[in-house]
């Protein structure tokens, strides 16, 4: 028990350090005046949700999916299942990304977005992000927080079809089908994880 308490507080530590980190660069990027300390309260509230959520639910429900995959399918889900929990994770913490295309609601003589365009803010916001660093200025604004069920209905479709190209085996069969379904479940446990934690349901 010792070792997995051990696991789970270096995992905390070292995915409290990579968000606090990649906030702050970004923050400074798009010179937010967003206090470090505010920075450091959010990041730690989200990743302790995080592990906790990991720790009770994501984790058991995983190792038992692979084990009920392999025994009734023989199928191995164990490459699906570690991106699964990649998606777990980065979902966590994806409804913050991109405010650095924020704007003000008041803010007036700016043109709103298209609705492909905000979810393309959503979907792509990693790319967007190093479109950033690359000193690439991109003169979209919108004023979606992406809080809310909305945008994790389209983050779950988008998802979905990730997963049906990464994970599909055709002939398609019963377990392969499986697989391909329970791999947006990780990234909707993790957007809605964050929506808890900020209070939104």
């Amino acid at each position: 028990m010792s070792k997995i308490r051990k696991l789970l507080s270096t995992l905390y530590h070292a995915l409290f350090n990579f968000v606090l980190h990649s906030f702050k660069s970004i923050n400074r990027r798009i010179r937010s005046k967003l206090p470090v300390w505010r920075m450091r309260e959010e990041t730690a509230e989200h990743v302790h949700s995080s592990i906790k959520v990991f720790k009770w639910l994501i984790l058991p429900a995983s190792l038992f999916y692979a084990f009920l995959m392999f025994f009734f399918f023989k199928v191995n889900v164990l490459d699906s299942m570690l991106w699964g929990l990649a998606v777990f994770f980065y979902s966590n913490f994806l409804p913050d990304l991109p405010s650095i295309y924020r704007r003000k609601a008041a803010d007036s003589g700016v043109e709103s977005l298209p609705w492909y365009k905000r979810y393309v803010i959503l979907l792509f916001a990693p790319l967007l992000v190093w479109i950033l660093f690359s000193g690439i200025r991109l003169n979209w604004r919108t004023t979606e927080t992406y809080h809310n069920f909305k945008s994790l209905t389209v983050y779950s479709v988008f998802l979905f079809v990730v997963g049906f190209f990464a994970f599909i085996r055709f002939p398609i069969q019963t377990g392969n089908l499986i697989e391909v379904l329970i791999f947006p479940l990780y990234g909707i446990a993790g957007y809605l994880t964050h929506l808890k934690v900020d209070k939104i349901w």
